[in-house]
C-alpha cells in the first residue's frame, strides 16, 4: 500500500510502498476512506513529538471495516466507520476512564506518531477505538470529526454556557469554525478572534455573530462593548502563547478560560490573576472512546459539516506547507 511517512533521518514526509499492516485478535483492518491533517501532526517536524523511525502520519481518520480480528464484535465488512488513535491501553482503568493516555496498566502509543497513522491505503485500529459513522455523514468530508471535531465539541459543551450567553472562539482556522458551528447549535452567541481577515470571513460564514481581528488595538474594548462587560468563556484553539494572552484579556471577571490549542512549550498563566479568580480554567480534548456517542450524536443531529479542502495522497507536502506557514483556511483532508 502506499503511505505518507515522516522521517526523523531528514525531518520530512515521503509517500511510501509498505506492507499492508496485519491487525491482532481485537483489531480493525481499515480500508481508509479519507484521513485530515491536525496541527499537531506537525509536532514531528518541531521535535515537540519526537520519533525514532519512519512512522506513517495521521490520527484522524475514517473508513471501512476491512477485516475484524477474532475477538472482535459489533462490526462486520463494509461497515463505515470513525476511530480514535490511541493503542496499547487497557480501556477500563481509572486512568483510561479520563484519557487514554492516562492508562495505568498499558503503555499508550499515538497512532501517526509512536506507531503507524491514518495517512494510508489500510490502517489498524483496537475496535473499542470505533464507532459507526452516521449515514448523513459525508465519507470524504469526516476524518476531521475523529479527533479535531470531537475536540471542539468538547471544549465548547464543557464550558457549560446557557444559550444568549457569550463565547469568544481564539483562533478561527478548521479547528475553530467547528467550535462556532457547535456553539451556534448550542444557542451561544459567538466573537471570532483571529488575526488572519481570510480567517476571519470564513468564521463569518460558519455562523459567528462578530468577528474581530486582535492586531487591531482596540479588539479588547470591543469585546467588552459587545458582550457587556466580557465574554463569559473563551475558548482558544490555537497553539499559541499569544492566543492564551489574548483570551484571558476578554473574560467577564471569573469567566472561562477553555484550553484546547497545544503550545509546543507549555502555556503561562498569571500567578496574581488565578490567585483573584479572575477566570476559571478548564482544558478539554477528544477524551476516551466512551465519550465518543454523545458528541458523534450531536453532529449528526445537527448536521454540523466542516469545510474541508479535499486532496490526494501525493499532495500531502502542499497540505503540510499550507498549515506551516498558516495560510490553511479550513480542515484539510486526503480522500483515497
Amino acid at each position: 500500500m502506499r503511505a505518507a511517512r515522516y522521517h526523523p533521518e531528514d525531518n520530512k514526509c515521503h509517500v511510501d510502498d509498505i506492507p499492508i499492516p496485519s491487525i491482532g485478535d481485537d483489531e480493525i483492518l481499515v480500508k481508509v476512506g479519507s484521513a485530515s491533517l491536525c496541527h499537531s501532526d506537525l509536532m514531528l517536524f518541531d521535535g515537540s513529538i519526537p520519533a525514532s523511525e519512519p512512522v506513517v502520519m495521521g490520527h484522524e481518520g475514517v473508513g471501512f471495516v476491512d477485516k475484524l480480528g477474532k475477538n472482535v464484535t459489533g462490526f462486520k465488512e463494509g461497515d463505515r466507520i470513525g476511530f480514535l488513535y490511541i493503542k496499547g491501553v487497557c480501556f477500563d482503568c481509572d486512568g483510561c476512564q479520563v484519557h487514554n493516555l492516562n492508562c495505568t496498566n498499558g503503555s499508550p502509543m499515538l497512532q501517526g506518531f509512536g506507531c503507524d497513522g491514518m495517512f494510508a491505503e489500510y490502517t489498524s485500529i483496537h475496535h473499542r477505538n470505533a464507532i459507526h459513522l452516521p449515514e448523513n455523514l459525508d465519507m470524504a468530508t469526516s476524518a476531521p470529526y475523529f479527533c479535531a471535531g470531537i475536540t471542539a465539541f468538547h471544549g465548547v459543551d464543557s464550558c457549560d454556557l446557557k444559550p444568549g450567553q457569550w463565547m469568544v472562539i481564539v483562533g478561527c482556522g478548521g479547528l475553530g469554525q467547528m467550535g462556532i458551528r457547535f456553539a451556534k447549535a448550542m444557542g451561544i452567541k459567538v466573537i471570532g478572534l483571529d488575526i488572519n481577515d481570510e480567517v476571519l470571513a470564513e468564521a463569518k460564514d460558519s455562523g459567528a455573530d462578530v468577528v474581530i481581528n486582535s492586531k487591531n488595538a482596540d479588539y479588547e474594548a470591543e469585546i467588552r462593548k459587545t458582550t457587556n462587560g466580557g465574554a463569559d468563556a473563551a475558548v482558544v484553539f490555537s497553539a499559541a502563547q499569544a492566543a492564551y494572552d489574548t483570551a484571558s484579556k476578554v473574560l467577564k471577571i471569573g469567566g472561562i478560560l477553555m484550553v484546547v490549542g497545544l503550545p509546543s512549550r507549555p502555556i503561562q498563566f498569571g500567578a496574581l490573576d488565578l490567585m483573584r479568580k479572575l477566570y476559571q480554567i478548564r482544558s478539554e480534548s477528544t477524551g476516551p472512546p466512551h465519550q465518543m456517542p454523545m458528541a458523534l450524536e450531536f453532529i449528526s443531529k445537527h448536521n454540523i459539516k466542516p469545510k474541508v479542502a479535499t486532496y490526494k495522497l501525493d499532495d500531502i507536502h502542499e497540505m503540510i506547507d499550507l498549515m506551516q506557514s498558516g495560510k490553511s483556511k479550513s480542515r484539510m483532508a486526503v480522500v483515497f
